[in-house]
């Protein structure tokens, strides 16, 4: 498949737009022109051969969604409606410490089986890369509808030197990860993600990632951790994260930053204490988050860490074990698991979103509550009955989230924003499409909790200096022209958890290097987004 012709790259003007820049400043009205895929002039009156009335309609630099699981779904479907409907012109793959590169022939096939919750696992499908500059060349080759940044996933490293192991490595161990993270960040990656609620990831200690982001420092990246656990021990594990930032001098950036479950409800104040702190000290810090209540992930990361050492058919084998399934009962059920970040499972906030196995449908939807009580057993023995059926890939929502620590830390001064969104499964969380027209709509518009302006920003300036992009999220002359037109009054998220793949509202034009990807509302085909790589010097290539 090759890349779509970039029509639409010729002399553009957007109309008397009200211009909401990037940078949290006032809006204003003037005259936009592009030309050649950048932005040429910002002001009145001005002039070119194709005209975009933008009278009564809001300009903004393209949306970058900095927690994005779109690793296959940009490659299967690259026209991307998910993302380009709402505004989404730039993403950050690779993350949660689980991806698809660097991988090798013993590795590949153990990470799709794992990521078939996540992002499917496609029959016929050509893996025809193993590194970092594999999968970008990809990317490139494929020709994709917006831009995308990669992350180096820890897990994957971690699984290329030892295994699915649960323990510290030797140091040839730890040398091969720093060298295959050195490559990843030579050959374009952005930074390093890590998934510590995760197999392998989650038995690295905290020595062995002041390690590795020494590394991801030198090459002037950033860590994006998936932290130990957004529960019972939720502050402990963002205060982990400070600590590797500060001993290693690297960046961080808490990717989908949470207070969830009961025992957090109403400290997100705490949570914000210690980041002010570290900012304070001089870390260099950022977060994301998703605008909505429940969570999303799979059903086998409920499971204890324990019961997934050795990768997927180990732990298939154990869920076969009757001694295995009730020291794993115990675990989710009275003791909780650290797969359920230290907190009792309550099976009545696990929904079903989706299943690999057709025989398997009718559960979507339903929670595991439920599907006990029809089933006359225990929500422990559907849990681990799906598993085995399912073969580990099912996906679920989890109803555990409190409105008041979600706005509070969307309006924290190092807030960007993050979809979190898996594209498979039959009900997927609204998130994936629906993310940042309901920041514009429910929380600025209509809740107040910030400014356009502010929303803006997050969106765009704020999530393009963590990247190092360069001459990107800002409307500014010599800028790259990923923008977005929206019509302020209309623009919200129609995406709902029953009908989760509903195109936003309100969403006009939607141009990525120069070209049209959204028109009057409607997907053009084009594809004229690239895999933007970081350099050897800490900057965005173009």
């Amino acid at each position: 498949m090759g890349r779509a012709p970039m029509a639409g790259v010729g002399a553009t003007v957007f109309r008397g737009a009200t211009v909401v820049d990037g940078t949290g400043v006032e809006r204003h009205r003037a005259d936009v022109r592009i030309e050649g895929g950048l932005i040429t002039e910002v002001g009145p009156r001005l002039d070119a051969p194709e005209t975009v009335d933008a009278d009564g309609l809001v300009l903004t630099p393209g949306f970058i969604d900095m927690h994005a699981h779109s690793d296959l779904a940009l490659l299967l479907e690259p026209e991307h409606p998910a993302k380009v409907t709402q505004g989404v012109t730039c993403e950050v793959l690779g993350q949660d410490g689980l991806s698809y590169a660097p991988v090798d022939d013993t590795t590949l096939p153990a990470l799709r089986r794992q990521l078939a919750g996540w992002n499917g696992d496609p029959d016929g499908f050509d893996w025809d890369w193993r590194g970092v500059a594999g999968y970008l060349d990809r990317i490139d080759r494929t020709g994709v509808a917006v831009n995308a940044c990669y992350l180096v996933p820890h897990g994957s490293l971690r699984m290329l030197a030892m295994g699915w192991a649960d323990r510290a490595p030797n140091p040839a161990e730890l040398d091969r990860m720093r060298q295959q993270l050195a490559k990843g960040l030579l050959e374009g990656a952005v930074g390093m993600s890590s998934g510590l609620s995760y197999t392998p990831g989650m038995y690295a200690d905290t020595a062995e990632l002041v390690d590795l982001c020494v590394v991801v420092a030198a090459y002037g990246g950033f860590h994006a951790p998936h932290q130990r656990s957004y529960g019972r021990g939720a502050l402990e594990g963002y205060a982990e994260m400070v600590e590797i930032a500060r001993r290693s001098g690297c960046a961080l950036h808490l990717t989908h930053a949470t207070m969830n479950f009961g025992v957090n409800e109403g400290r997100a104040g705490e949570f914000l204490d210690l980041l002010d702190e570290a900012l304070v000290d001089g870390v260099d810090l950022t977060l994301d988050s998703y605008p909505y209540l429940p969570g999303s992930t799979t059903l086998a990361a409920l499971l204890p860490g324990w019961a997934t050492e050795g990768g997927p058919e180990a732990t298939l084998r154990r869920l076969a074990d009757p001694a295995v399934r009730e020291r794993i009962r115990y675990e989710v059920e009275e003791k909780g698991s650290d797969g359920c970040h230290g907190v009792v499972t309550d099976w009545a906030t696990i929904q079903i979103s989706g299943v690999r196995w057709p025989g398997l449908a009718a559960a979507v939807g339903r929670t595991v509550a439920e599907l006990g009580a029809e089933q006359g057993i225990t929500g422990t023995e559907v849990f681990l009955d799906l598993l085995v059926r399912d073969e580990l890939a099912t996906t679920i929502l989890q109803h555990v989230g409190h409105e008041e620590n979600v706005r509070a830390i969307m309006r924290h001064r190092a807030h960007t924003v993050g979809s979190d969104g898996l594209l498979v499964g039959a009900r997927p969380h609204p998130r994936a499409w629906g993310t940042f027209p309901r920041y514009l709509g429910h929380y600025s518009r209509e809740s107040g909790v910030l400014t356009l302006e502010e929303t803006v920003a997050r969106m765009t300036g704020r999530p393009a200096a963590r990247l190092g992009l360069h001459r990107r999220g800002r409307i500014a002359p010599g800028y790259h022209a990923d923008l977005v037109l929206l019509d302020p009054e209309r623009v919200r998220d129609a995406a709902t958890f029953e009908q989760p793949r509903l195109p936003a509202e309100g969403i006009e034009h939607v141009y990525v290097n120069g070209t049209a990807v959204v028109r009057q509302g409607r997907t053009t085909g084009a594809r004229p987004g690239r895999a933007l790589r970081r350099t050897d010097r800490g900057t965005m290539a173009l």
